[in-house]
């Protein structure tokens, strides 16, 4: 949508920003209580360890490091004879495939099982926050209701649909507080040392949620650039320096090219791993100014805490303390998952202060969710926006009032894409660098730090033994 308001010349309407934007916090919370609790919190809990645990120590342990609404000795009871009935199955259910026993895990037994039991409570409370999305867009994931010039929800801005919001965003934010964020801490305190492992050198971050028309200097997490871990030199993005290397990948042979000119032409013969051709990926190599870069919500809290922002500078200063550890170790794999949580906290309630905005106009009688706009015969744009998973660009140019080129570079390619023609490894590869792996043929290590980028890309994982030559296929789960 952006991309294209911005080739034709059209501003959405105040009221349409502000239901972007709930609707893109809708997603945050969203997004990362499931890849908290769901996709990367067994790298870090044994399941297994968690039916050695005393239920009364459990519940103990719960009310000194949580709020949770739901505890005692008979629920982590209950919880621990349901994970037993899995166990005594022969059929472990969603806590399948995953090392458990693995000497990388740290968590005492009652730690393991209130983890667990707040994995099956946030199980609950996905189903819950997935239905913000369809009060203002209709469904999840993939909202319905957002077209070029606002949006098509104008009949939903009813007392009763506006209330539900309120409640749900409420009900999440309240778990995010008592809940995600305690046990975030009690999980990192295992963990410290993660805080010097899985680390990158460079972020960047397109920022989101606009409070004005005006971006990208009204966005309430900001646009930047870090270089080098600069957190003191925080520089502003300049689309134009944005490219694509295919040099590694299985596309025709080019320059690197910024997007607007970008091609994506596979190559003819049939693409296949080939020893020493050089080519191994289907995923390009986007680069800053030469530079690649971690995106995502590390990358955005990042360049927030750089710029002093009101809300997050303290939630991460407040975080480093209670750990007891330096702001460097927010470089790492544990600075990531910290990051993610953080962000959640904040972004959830400025979600409160826009919806309270929303009503407000409304009740004032302006309505209006959708500006008309006329298709020119030749226009380009481009749209930045920040999605959970990180920084998502798109570029489009026009012809004849059709699509004449549309190329997006997306988090994952940023983060995991191949080597670039001057060698440059990407982010992802360049964290993995001196994993410690206790046995190759269990990387449990190593998925923590992949994990903990929130990767979404649909290939095979391989790890070789140098010594051996045997080569390993790893299911990510």
């Amino acid at each position: 949508m952006r991309a294209v308001e911005d080739a034709v010349g059209v501003k959405v309407p105040p009221n349409a920003r502000l239901i972007r934007n709930l609707l893109h916090g809708a997603q945050v919370q969203h997004d990362h209580l499931v890849h908290f609790y769901h996709l990367h919190a067994l790298d870090w809990v044994d399941i297994i360890s968690a039916l050695k645990a005393d239920p009364a120590k459990t519940a103990k342990l719960a009310d000194n490091v949580s709020n949770a609404k739901v505890g005692g000795t008979a629920y982590y009871k209950q919880v621990a004879q349901r994970l037993q009935t899995f166990v005594d199955s022969g059929q472990l259910g969603p806590f399948a495939n995953a090392y458990w026993g693995h000497p990388a895990y740290k968590l005492p037994p009652e730690a393991n099982l209130m983890a667990a039991a707040h994995y099956i409570e946030a199980i609950r409370l996905q189903a819950r926050t997935a239905r913000l999305h369809a009060i203002f867009g209709g469904k999840n994931p993939h909202p319905q209701s957002l077209v070029v010039g606002g949006m098509t929800c104008i009949r939903d801005l009813r007392p009763d649909r506006l209330a539900e919001f309120l409640f749900i965003t409420k009900e999440a934010q309240d778990f995010i507080k008592n809940v995600y964020i305690p046990d975030l801490l009690a999980v990192a305190s295992f963990y410290k040392d993660w805080g010097g492992i899985g680390g990158t050198t460079n972020f960047l971050a397109y920022g989101e949620f606009p409070q004005t028309d005006q971006e990208p200097d009204s966005l309430y997490m900001p646009r930047g650039m870090i270089k080098k871990r600069n957190l003191g030199g925080v520089g502003m993005v300049d689309p134009k320096k944005i490219t694509e290397d295919v040099t590694r990948a299985w596309y025709e042979d080019g320059s690197p090219k910024h997007p607007y000119d970008g091609e994506t032409k596979p190559l003819k013969e049939d693409p296949k791993y080939r020893p020493g051709d050089g080519k191994y990926s289907w995923l390009k190599a986007p680069r800053y100014d030469g530079n690649a870069c971690e995106v995502g919500p590390l990358a955005r809290v990042l360049v927030a805490y750089g710029k002093g922002h009101k809300d997050i500078k303290p939630l991460v200063d407040g975080t480093l303390t209670k750990l007891g550890i330096p702001a460097g170790a927010l470089f790492s794999t544990l600075g990531r998952t910290a990051a993610r949580a953080l962000e959640t906290v904040a972004v959830g309630d400025a979600m409160q202060g826009w919806l309270n905005e929303l009503v407000g106009n409304i009740k004032s009688g302006d309505t209006k969710v959708y500006q008309s706009y006329e298709m020119p015969d030749e226009a380009q744009g481009f749209g930045l926006n920040d999605v959970p998973r990180g920084s998502l660009g798109h570029w489009i140019k026009i012809k004849n009032k059709k699509i004449a080129n549309y190329q997006y570079v997306v988090p994952s390619t940023w983060n995991l894409g191949p080597r670039d023609g001057q060698g440059n490894i990407s982010p992802v590869e360049e964290a993995l660098i001196g994993t410690p792996v206790a046995d190759p043929k269990q990387p449990l290590e190593i998925l923590r730090t992949v994990h903990s980028f929130d990767p979404c890309i649909a290939c095979a994982v391989h790890v070789i033994d140098p010594d051996s030559n045997e080569v390993y296929k790893i299911r990510v789960i």
